[in-house]
């Protein structure tokens, strides 16, 4: 029996503007964001701006020690794809990642690795891609001056992290491991312990971040390529290795983010652009090239058409898991922030970011300040597998950001947040939007499943009587309530692109999230 309240509900309206729109898991990065876009700057402006405030506002969730994937849709309709994914580092030795028993932990199916190695620590960094990632992206198609989007996360960071309930919530749950690691504990856990709520309506409370602060300053100064190469560098990859990582200056020089061809699925009668590669996108095709032989469509989804969904998503996740990764270091076809961007022009970018984990790897760098990403955890710690670790290969990321362009002329970005979990959401949204013409507020108020790879199938408590009944006749299925946290069906952000309107929409239940227009 669950502990909340049957009767609650919570309803978030979108926001409609004839300019531009962010829609960001913080608003006080979609504010940022849309400062950019009144200021002159276009979507590839505001993004680097957002990814960068976001990194600050949330930071256990993206930063620059994290990796990424972002779509770019032209005003005049091309589509590009950024990859800034992370990479095992060169020097990673196979040995320090020994099997214990039983599974890691509910994110994958993987066997546990002694001491966690792969999951928390030193050993679980991969190389960091987010700066790159931005750097290239800007390269192509920026347009205002580097250091005025980056300004305002410089800013950011010397006020420090406000603390709230929802701030208190997230650090308190990882506060055992942040504990573990001196500069984490620094940051997150004054006195010891997870920071108070301020309880008193004019009482503030910040943490301070001063050396990411100092961080960000070198790279708002001296470009991107200044995390990859120089002094910036050489320290990160000092402070790595000094706590037990296998991560080099060497490493760093040699990351590259690539502009990449999109997958562009055609479903129904919608065209549909995903990332390639090593990212959810191939499964999101796979799911619904199945789904769309589910012709019995009605005004609405029903039992039949959820049914058809589950199975579609268990197809998949059945066949990523098996068959994807990074085999020989080539490129095999085959927790998590997330923002999307419309600008008055018509130009989308829909960009997800990650640290992994919640607070990703748990170590952050005393000197340069950066929170460390463990994306040694998305490799399967056995051997002979297409995902299997391995030096220098590249991880097989969930990240699933996509643009929808419907038969009627409009165009939706749409992406999410919550690991596993953010594929089935995408994919319920896109097929939402196309299969009932549903508007974005009317799409994002839907209730889901979540179907990700474990053999469960969750079901939205807000669903039909009738559609749970359904589920559980023919699947394993537990009923949960959209929450603020577990997130069980993931945090979608998205706009939708119209003639002359650019609406913009977030998760309902979450409390950070929300969409900003330029003024």
């Amino acid at each position: 029996m669950s502990n909340f309240s049957p009767n609650h509900r919570v309803h978030k309206p979108v926001v409609r503007s004839r300019g531009g729109v962010v829609a960001s898991q913080h608003v006080g990065a979609a504010r940022i964001g849309a400062q950019i876009l009144t200021e002159g700057g276009n979507a590839v402006d505001a993004a680097v701006a957002t990814s960068f405030a976001l990194g600050v506002l949330e930071p256990w969730m993206s930063g620059i020690g994290g990796g990424g994937m972002m779509i770019v849709r032209h005003a005049d309709g091309k589509v590009d794809t950024v990859d800034f994914g992370m990479r095992a580092p060169a020097a990673l030795a196979l040995a320090d990642y020994p099997l214990a028993e039983g599974e890691a932990n509910d994110l994958f199916a993987w066997p546990a690795v002694q001491k966690d190695s792969n999951m928390t620590g030193p050993l679980s960094i991969a190389v960091p891609g987010v700066v790159d990632g931005l750097g290239v992206a800007y390269g192509a198609w920026g347009s205002k001056p580097w250091a005025n989007l980056l300004a305002p996360a410089v800013n950011l960071a010397h006020q420090g992290l406000s603390v709230d309930w929802y701030a208190t919530l997230m650090i308190a749950q990882c506060a055992g491991e942040l504990a573990k690691w001196p500069a984490s504990a620094d940051r997150f856990l004054p006195s010891g312990h997870p920071p108070t709520i301020p309880m008193a309506p004019t009482a503030k409370s910040r943490l301070p971040m001063e050396s990411l602060a100092k961080t960000l300053d070198t790279l708002m100064r001296n470009g991107p390529r200044a995390f990859y190469e120089g002094p910036l560098a050489e320290r990160i990859a000092a402070e790595s290795q000094a706590l037990g990582s296998s991560l080099s200056a060497q490493d760093l020089a040699a990351y590259h983010a690539q502009i990449l061809k999109p997958l562009c699925i055609s479903y129904r009668d919608a065209k549909i652009w995903a990332t390639p590669e090593l990212t959810a996108g191939p499964t999101l095709a796979h799911v619904l090239r199945n789904h769309e032989e589910f012709q019995n469509l009605q005004s609405g989804p029903d039992t039949e058409w959820y049914l058809s969904l589950v199975n579609s998503l268990q197809t998949a996740y059945t066949k990523r898991l098996a068959e994807m990764g990074d085999i020989n270091g080539g490129r095999d076809i085959g927790c998590t922030t997330h923002f999307t961007i419309a600008d008055r022009d018509g130009t989308i970018v829909t960009l997800t970011q990650t640290l992994l984990s919640v607070f990703g790897s748990m170590v952050t760098l005393p000197e340069t300040g950066i929170l460390m990403n463990n994306g040694i955890f998305w490799f399967d710690p056995r051997k002979g597998n297409p995902n299997s670790l391995a030096p220098s290969k590249r991880c097989l990321s969930n990240m699933c950001p996509v643009v929808v362009e419907r038969a009627d002329g409009a165009v939706f970005g749409i992406g999410a947040s919550g690991g596993r979990r953010i594929m089935p959401a995408v994919a319920q949204i896109a097929a939402f939007t196309t299969d009932f013409c549903m508007d974005l507020e009317d799409a994002l108020h839907c209730p889901r499943i979540d179907v990700s790879g474990t053999g469960l199938v969750l079901a939205d408590s807000d669903l039909p009587e009738v559609v749970v009944n359904a589920l559980a006749s023919q699947f394993k299925t537990n009923v949960k309530k959209r929450t603020v946290y577990p997130s069980w069906f993931a945090n979608i952000s998205a706009v939708q692109v119209e003639a002359r309107d650019r609406i913009g929409g977030t998760e309902p239940t979450l409390p950070w999230a929300d969409a900003v227009t330029e003024i």
